[in-house]
């Protein structure tokens, strides 16, 4: 028996699951950015696998590299983001961040 589909689904769907549950528990904005690199990378096991075994060509690992290349900038931004948050609250606790609207 030999790698299928079922099992790189079966992989997405956890690293979804933990993304979820990262995004949904944590209060530091930096978990909550991992919690969401981890959704990411869930959908990019899910183009992968779906090109391999769905007939998508080349399609799928575009939508790789898009993906990717999405990630990076919004971690460059969202970092650049909490480094303002840290350097005016001393802390990235997200459930605070609402005082900036002051």
């Amino acid at each position: 028996m030999g790698i299928g589909l079922t099992h790189y689904l079966i992989i997405s769907i956890l690293l979804f699951a933990l993304g979820v549950f990262g995004i949904a528990t944590r209060k530091n904005a930096i978990l909550v950015l991992m919690g969401l690199e981890l959704i990411l990378n869930s959908a990019n096991i899910n183009f992968i696998a779906f090109a391999r075994f769905g007939g998508m060509n080349i399609e799928g690992h575009v939508a790789v590299i898009f993906v990717i290349i999405l990630a990076a900038a919004e971690v460059a931004v969202a970092l650049a983001i909490i480094l303002n948050i840290y350097q005016n609250f001393r802390h990235v606790d997200v459930d605070e961040i609402n005082q900036l609207k002051d």
